[in-house]
């Protein structure tokens, strides 16, 4: 594990930890705010950058995780020992760009010469500092004895400890931030033609993935997106046959709008799908709390035990936050329909009566499993039924 470093740690050597294809910017510090500094080298853009540490345990997506919402103001840490070793195709990407504030592997790999689909070129082109040659597994090993940490990567050859610790401890909370309001379009959209028939899924976008609408339009879904403003009648209009509260970035206790409109959708009986901050908000409108985990969940491998069932799935996750189970109403329409079989939180809610079903976890994969793909097909048969 490891330990506040000199002003001048021991830094890799490029060849050892950056492939040749990519840029090696110079020597560069991870550094934590509790003074733990991991020394590496530099690559994507030339520049400083901090935000909240996670560790995501995926072995590839690391595409698909760049380019997710829900990262938004987060650095992120890839315990897979090689990242970049696929090269990257666009169409994989989750949204127009990537949200993640940092990026930390062991070793930067390029699959591919051509520039354009290797990883680090996406991340340069958009302002995203990134570290190769950290020891990423003692990295993640103290985040899960200390809990989460704020943390910054230094710009190339800003090496002194000091300095690092200090810009490290002086970002601002994770639970102050608005970043749904930074990733929510300012417009709605429609995808999809009317005459194709099929029935028309709101989706309130918190933070969407671009596989949550591929994955509505392959089972024959109309889809119109709404931003995070959308009020009642715009999101239960009545050509509308369910709605969709997306994933995102951030604390749900600080999205009174959008527990509001989670409260009318309940009201109205609707299909209703919530997925992970979406789950979390239609939860708080139900009226349990929610509290912040000790480090999160972000990978590709989280078990989740259907309650009713005791059907297991694989899952993806990546969620700072959990529902209190122990707090959701007992008299209610809302129960925990899902556990997670790691630390046993709430994976999942589902009403009793009505087509109103949530999930923490991802069900679109990208990255991860698609063992919990059903989640869609229940969702757009209950709009089908409803369309009639």
């Amino acid at each position: 594990m490891a330990s506040p470093l000199p002003a001048r740690p021991p830094f890799p050597l490029p060849e050892a930890v950056i492939d040749p294809r990519i840029a090696a910017l110079g020597p560069a510090l991870v550094a934590l705010e509790d003074g733990t500094v991991f020394p590496g080298l530099a690559f994507g853009a030339p520049a400083a950058s901090g935000g909240d540490l996670v560790v995501n345990t995926s072995q590839t997506g690391y595409q698909e995780i760049a380019t997710d919402p829900s990262y938004a103001g987060q650095v992120v840490v890839m315990t897979y020992p090689l990242i970049g070793n696929y090269g990257r195709l666009s169409g994989d990407d989750q949204s127009e760009r990537p949200w993640l504030r940092g990026l930390i592997v062991a070793h930067a790999t390029a699959a591919v010469a051509e520039d354009a689909r290797q990883l680090a070129s996406l991340l340069a082109r958009h302002g995203i500092p990134a570290i190769a040659g950290v020891d990423t597994r003692a990295l993640a090993r103290h985040l899960r004895t200390h809990g989460s940490l704020r943390a910054v990567i230094s710009a190339p050859h800003q090496t002194s400890v000091e300095a690092a610790v200090a810009a490290a401890r002086a970002l601002p909370r994770w639970e102050d931030q608005d970043f749904v309001t930074q990733v929510s379009p300012a417009a709605p959209r429609d995808i999809g033609e009317p005459d194709d028939g099929g029935p028309l899924v709101g989706i309130v976008d918190f933070g969407l993935k671009a596989n949550i609408v591929r994955s509505l339009r392959r089972r024959g879904a109309r889809v119109r997106i709404l931003p995070h403003t959308a009020n009642v009648s715009a999101a239960l209009a009545a050509e509308i046959d369910g709605l969709v509260l997306s994933p995102g970035p951030g604390d749900p206790a600080r999205l009174e709008g959008p527990v509001a409109l989670a409260g009318a959708a309940l009201d109205d009986g609707r299909p209703l799908l919530g997925i992970c901050l979406g789950h979390q908000v239609v939860a708080r409108a139900a009226g349990a709390r929610t509290r912040r985990l000790r480090f999160g969940h972000h990978g590709a491998n989280h078990p989740v035990q259907d309650v009713e069932t005791g059907l297991v799935q694989v899952t993806a996750q990546n969620h700072e936050v959990t529902v209190d189970g122990a707090t959701l109403p007992p008299d209610g329409d809302l129960f925990v329909s899902q556990v997670n079989l790691n630390d046993r939180s709430v994976e999942g809610l589902r009403h009793r009566t009505l087509p109103i079903e949530t999930v923490q976890y991802h069900p679109e994969g990208a990255p991860g499993p698609l063992d919990a793909l059903a989640v869609f097909d229940r969702f757009v048969a209950a709009c089908r039924e409803r369309r009639g």
